[in-house]
């Protein structure tokens, strides 16, 4: 749960201080990985008043959402201790607490991921997790922050309620899958898009307008083999996205249907490793 390298190819590390997602997407990757670290059988959560490293896990008056002060520990049907666990309710809408410095104990400046096992941004979220987020960010300003949602309006929420900061190391992004789907464009704020997987084909003109970074992927997982985009799909991204000069980074994932030397650009401003 802490500010981790990452394999993500558009990132170097995440962190997640809030994970879960309501969705339902038949593809994500974050729901299977959770899956593996909820508590399973006969677990449950210790409840120990006193001791301090358990942790206290309550649900907020957003229904369905919980928050947690440490990683849970779990105890087997005889009270005896198995393991501790980071997602002590799944998939479900989860702030953790201990989990908002982090940013700020890590000084190398770093391109962060942030919640890249939920949605932050999501409909059942409180304003107030969101704002709380945003404020960490702001206390570590060393690093660029990268944010992404299948739920774009949100953005527009906070926006128009002067929620949404403007910050130049903050970058708004929305996860699309085919063409006309929404996404958040506003006036000072740094917006993008990735497209993953990506399901279908997209016009060449006017479909990045307001942007300033375009991610390419593919499906993995399961059934990813019946959803392999086509290179003609990814040529008239990357057409349309040059034509406004928007620089596009294509994931790894698109080496079998590119066949050739991955692009892999970003924006000027977002902190990047040395490649040397």
């Amino acid at each position: 749960m802490n500010v981790h390298k990452s394999k993500i190819d558009w990132c170097t590390h995440t962190w997640n201080p809030v994970t879960g997602c309501l969705h339902g997407c038949e593809y994500c990757y974050a729901r299977r990985m959770i899956s593996r670290f909820k508590p399973h059988g006969t677990e449950r959560p210790m409840t120990d008043p006193d001791s301090k490293a358990t942790g206290i896990l309550v649900e907020q008056e957003s229904e369905g959402c919980f928050v947690t002060t440490n990683p849970i520990k779990l105890v087997d049907e005889t009270g005896e201790y198995v393991r501790s666990t980071p997602y002590p309710k799944g998939f479900s809408p989860t702030i953790h607490m201990y989990t908002l410095t982090y940013p700020s104990q890590r000084l190398i400046p770093s391109r962060i991921f942030v919640s890249s096992m939920g949605d932050l941004f999501g409909e059942w979220v409180p304003d107030k997790w969101i704002t709380a987020v945003f404020e960490r960010c702001k206390l570590a300003p060393q690093h660029t922050y990268l944010f992404l949602t299948k739920n774009p309006k949100r953005y527009r929420e906070l926006y128009e309620k002067g929620l949404l900061p403007a910050d130049q190391n903050m970058y708004y992004g929305t996860t699309i899958t085919e063409q006309d789907q929404e996404y958040f464009w506003s006036t000072g704020h740094n917006c993008f898009v990735s497209i993953e997987p990506l399901l279908g084909p997209f016009d060449k003109e006017g479909t990045f307008f307001g942007i300033k970074w375009v991610i390419i992927g593919a499906q993995t997982g399961p059934g990813s083999d019946k959803h392999k985009p086509k290179r003609q799909w990814i040529e008239h991204i990357v057409e349309g996205a040059h034509k406004v000069e928007i620089p596009v980074f294509m994931k790894n994932n698109l080496s079998s249907a590119w066949e050739a030397e991955l692009l892999r650009e970003h924006p000027a401003d977002i902190v990047w490793p040395d490649k040397t």
